[in-house]
């Protein structure tokens, strides 16, 4: 092909991504999810609405296609982290298998019978339709294993359930790879109707061992690679080359042994990928490098390839399908609860699982669409039919597939969500965890700003105070139960302050977070490797072992904001304030009229801090940081709380 043709071809592609992106933005503000606003615009752009993307240049892009697929084998081989799902082992087992049978086997079946009343499937031979049935079986076992860690960690769960999701979800799509060769070479004997001998099966044998091989070269390349001190987009270009080279290597192979052993020898591209990911994941130290790499080039391979489907597809085609596509939906729902209860009774699981083991499946997205489009581009005549009711089906997955994952979870109690806060108003009520010289002087400097201060002292603690303080309250409880810390009425607390070990420290931050939702939880943290599990609990924390040079270096380089900020100023003061007043929402920083003595630091909105100026917009919930005296400040807090 002319390479100036190309580039004209991918330049206009970019551009129209370039819109996909933003139209599957609006999509996701009415809780759609992004795949289905990439397809949307890519059937919009395609041959049977705009015309902007003709089926020739889809052929002519399709190495895109190809590339995507080997970043989403990739992503699939890099979830399977074998280390951490040895203790749900025995359940992953059954389940993966249950699923896997009871899916491929009723779904064969049933479609096969119900033939006669597919249209598109209605009038071939039988062989043809035993294809057909065992492609759309084979596809239906696919799962999305970057939508199930989504959820999971948006809910922040964690169980014996959760664990057995996970490790199903990602061990399925390595073995649906295995499966897809199979079900793939015999539909292509029975619909070019090849014999299927012994010979058959040994070249097939030996197909999917040469894609292992392969798949464990390619990982090793890939940690060769990941072993150098090259910078992380040079290695996100050569990961996209390496699996963009796996496809054409398997080409070369088909194109050779068709002309020297008149065969197709056929190595998996797919499998391939999907091994090298799992070989780097699990066999070297590269293992969060590789999926940072793979997550940050995934938006934009995501964005080309379902913008791409989508263009393949015709709205004819979608709308004639759609019926079908949502009683297959209800049949692969069927398949996966027969398949969900089998697996909890042949793992002897906890029974409360049975009816609801085999709902947390339901959501597909790359694998399922990069295995129709493989079946599409092999078998025309009814391929596209084919597709667009996967397609359809992914779409309704996408839907329905992650609310009944949250409610699942939320069923089997393995959720730890922040729980909501029971203040009707900011009561400037602080609890700190530890007795010691600092408790006392940060409670003294608390009340001086109209705060009231309470310091629990645990059992072990001791220091020289008076017993008669009202502030203080005992505990015998190194690591107290919730019971204990509702007892002393934590729930109604707008902060706590944590100034104990980094264990006990965490105890009481994890309850706080899920059974309180205390407003603010200010940490002070011991050892740096325990960072990270008290930021995901959404906690302030201050690493006594650089808070001081921050300090100074503040001072060094803005004495004056410093001086401020640590209320050094007696003049001046600073305080948060939530926007609770209806008739401030939406209105302009610029027509608040705040008195002359009065600026504004920040604006915090949904944990994110804004960059403000006059024509920033006021949300409800919006917390904002004033600076200036204590009395303006103080009637400042009225207006915008009532």
């Amino acid at each position: 092909m002319d390479f100036k043709l190309l580039i004209t071809y991918l330049i206009g592609f970019f551009i129209i991504a370039i819109a996909s992106n933003q139209i599957a933005k609006f999509f996701q503000k009415y809780r759609f999810p992004i795949i289905t606003g990439l397809i949307i615009t890519g059937i919009i752009a395609g041959d049977s609405v705009l015309g902007f993307i003709h089926k020739d240049v889809i052929e002519k892009l399709s190495f895109l296609n190809q590339i995507a697929l080997a970043v989403i084998a990739f992503s699939a081989g890099a979830e399977l982290h074998l280390s951490e799902l040895r203790s749900r082992m025995h359940a992953i087992k059954w389940m993966t298998f249950t699923q896997m049978f009871f899916t491929f086997v009723l779904t064969t079946t049933i479609v096969y019978f119900a033939a006669d009343y597919i249209p598109f499937i209605a009038d071939l031979p039988v062989k043809h339709k035993v294809a057909v049935a065992i492609l759309f079986a084979t596809i239906f076992l696919a799962r999305s294993p970057s939508s199930a860690i989504a959820v999971i960690q948006e809910m922040r769960a964690n169980g014996p359930f959760t664990k057995t999701v996970l490790g199903v979800t990602v061990l399925k799509d390595v073995l649906v790879i295995i499966l897809f060769a199979i079900s793939f070479a015999v539909a292509k004997a029975f619909i070019h109707n090849e014999s299927i001998s012994i010979i058959f099966f040994i070249f097939l044998i030996l197909e999917l061992i040469t894609s292992f091989v392969f798949g464990f070269i390619l990982g090793k390349i890939l940690i060769l690679f990941f072993n150098t001190k090259l910078n992380e987009n040079i290695k996100a270009i050569i990961t996209i080359v390496l699996g963009y080279g796996v496809y054409v290597l398997a080409d070369i192979i088909s194109h050779y042994s068709q002309i020297y052993l008149h065969h197709e020898f056929r190595i998996e591209p797919l499998l391939i990928s999907i091994i090298g990911g799992f070989v780097i994941t699990n066999y070297s130290k590269h293992r969060l490098e590789f999926s940072e790499v793979i997550e940050k080039i995934s938006p934009t391979i995501f964005i080309i390839f379902f913008t791409l489907t989508g263009a393949s597809l015709s709205v004819q085609t979608f709308i004639s399908v759609f019926g079908i596509a949502l009683a297959f939906f209800f049949l692969r729902l069927l398949t996966m609860y027969v398949g969900g209860v089998a697996g909890v009774l042949a793992a002897k699981d906890d029974k409360k699982y049975l009816h609801i083991a085999g709902l947390p499946y339901l959501t597909q997205a790359g694998v399922a669409l990069g295995l129709s489009t493989i079946i599409a581009h092999e078998f025309p005549q009814w391929g596209d039919k084919f597709e667009t009711i996967i397609i359809a089906i992914v779409v309704i997955n996408q839907l329905l597939g992650p609310p009944i994952f949250k409610w699942v979870l939320n069923f089997v109690d393995e959720t730890h969500l922040k729980a909501k806060m029971n203040l009707e108003q900011n009561n400037r009520d602080a609890v700190i965890f530890g007795l010691e010289s600092q408790s006392i002087a940060l409670a003294n400097q608390l009340e001086k700003h109209n705060w009231k201060a309470r310091i629990v002292c645990m059992e072990k603690e001791i220091i020289s105070v008076s017993k008669d303080d009202e502030r203080i309250v005992y505990l015998n409880d190194e690591f107290p139960s919730i019971e204990e810390l509702k007892a002393i009425e934590l729930e109604k607390v707008e902060a706590v302050v944590l100034l104990l070990s980094d264990s006990k420290n965490y105890h009481i931050a994890q309850l706080l977070y899920e059974n309180c939702g205390t407003k603010e939880i200010v940490v002070r943290l011991n050892k740096r490797e325990n960072f990270e599990k008290f930021h995901a609990l959404g906690c302030l924390i201050i690493e006594p072992a650089t808070a001081m040079v921050s300090l100074l270096d503040h001072f060094v380089r803005s004495p004056n904001a410093a001086t401020l900020l640590l209320g050094m100023d007696d003049e001046h003061d600073t305080i948060d304030v939530e926007v609770k007043n209806k008739d401030l929402h939406g209105i302009r920083i610029r027509e608040l009229d705040l008195p002359t003595n009065i600026i504004i630091l920040s604006i915090k909105r949904d944990g994110q801090l804004l960059m403000t100026h006059g024509y920033t917009r006021l949300r409800l919930g919006d917390v904002l940081t004033f600076v200036g005296d204590e009395k303006t400040l103080e009637e400042l807090r009225v207006r915008f709380e009532d």
